[in-house]
C-alpha cells in the first residue's frame, strides 16, 4: 500500500478541468481516467472534508499520497505543546479517511464524509493540480460564483 511518497504511477498526474459525475448508491463515484494512477493497485488517497472559511460551504479535498505527504510532514512538524497544533491534528484527522480506487475507476466517498460536505446523487470533482476537490453541486455553484467574481485579484498571487 502507497500512503507516503510518490504514487506507483510512472508519470506524474496533474489535476486539471472540472467534471460532474452521478453518485450511486453505496456513494460511489466516477474519477476521471486522466486523474487515475497507472497502476493504481495499493496506491490510497486521503480524503479529507475541507473548509477553510465558516462563510463557504465545505467540500471534500482528496489527496494523492505525495500531497499526503507533503501535508503530514507540515503538521508533524508543528509543537506538540501548542494547543492550536493539536487542535489542527484532531480537525484534520477526524473528519479523513482513506479511499482507492475500484475496478471500475471508483471511488467510493465515505458516509460522514459525504453526508458532511452535502454529497448525495451528483458530485462535481475539481482539479486543483496536485490535488482534487468533491462538491455537491449547490455548494459547488455558490464557491465557483465567489471564484469567478475573485479571479482577477486571485491571479495577482502568480
Amino acid at each position: 500500500m502507497a500512503m507516503a511518497g510518490e504514487s506507483t504511477s510512472t508519470k506524474p498526474i496533474i489535476y486539471l478541468s472540472e467534471y460532474e459525475f452521478g453518485v450511486d448508491e453505496k456513494r460511489r463515484v466516477q474519477i476521471p481516467s486522466k486523474w487515475r494512477p497507472e497502476n493504481p493497485e495499493g496506491v490510497e488517497w486521503v480524503a479529507l472534508r475541507w473548509q477553510t472559511d465558516l462563510q463557504r460551504p465545505p467540500c471534500l479535498l482528496v489527496l494523492p499520497p505525495a500531497a499526503f505527504q507533503l501535508l503530514h510532514e507540515k503538521v508533524a512538524a508543528l509543537p506538540f505543546s501548542d494547543p492550536q497544533a493539536e487542535t489542527l491534528r484532531r480537525s484534520l484527522t477526524r473528519a479523513a479517511d482513506t479511499v482507492s480506487l475500484d475496478g471500475a475507476g471508483r471511488i467510493c466517498l465515505p458516509k460522514p464524509l459525504a453526508d458532511a460536505a452535502g454529497i448525495t446523487k451528483r458530485a462535481w470533482l475539481v482539479g486543483m493540480f496536485d490535488r482534487f476537490q468533491i462538491w455537491s453541486p449547490e455548494n459547488y455553484a455558490s464557491v465557483r460564483a465567489e471564484d469567478e467574481r475573485n479571479t482577477v485579484k486571485a491571479l495577482s498571487l502568480i
